[in-house]
């Protein structure tokens, strides 16, 4: 519930950022990266909250809930320095590798979610 809150506080705040301060500073396609960050964040940081409302001890929802967590902190991390690093013209590639790392985070979760679907018990 933690990290819920915290992402959700820091989601909002960024979107805000994008919204107001770097509109119009970044490039159109860094911008739509940057927002494509702040819905992943706000849609994972969700379902971890979720996650923690369950409040049922299985392993199936905890690894669930480190994948979404890992997955935000990869997605829209390196997505976030991706687009904020292309303010200074020398845009940070290395973090481009890591996107998609963030995003088989993002299923990986999703799957594990699947799995404590079949494996709950009545």
């Amino acid at each position: 519930m933690l990290f819920s809150a915290v992402s959700g506080l820091c989601a909002v705040a960024l979107g805000a950022m994008g919204a107001h301060q770097l509109k119009g500073l970044l490039s159109p396609e860094m911008m739509d990266a940057f927002k494509t960050g702040v819905y992943y964040q706000f849609f994972h940081t969700l379902a971890v909250m979720v996650i923690a409302v369950i409040n049922d001890d299985s392993k199936w929802l905890k690894r669930s809930s480190s994948f979404f967590i890992a997955g935000t902190v990869l997605f829209s991390g390196s997505i976030y320095g991706l687009a904020l690093s292309s303010l200074s013209g020398n845009i940070w590639k290395w973090l481009g590798p890591i996107t998609p790392l963030g995003g088989l985070c993002f299923m990986a979760g999703w799957l594990f979610l699947i799995f404590y679907t079949f494996n709950k018990k009545s």
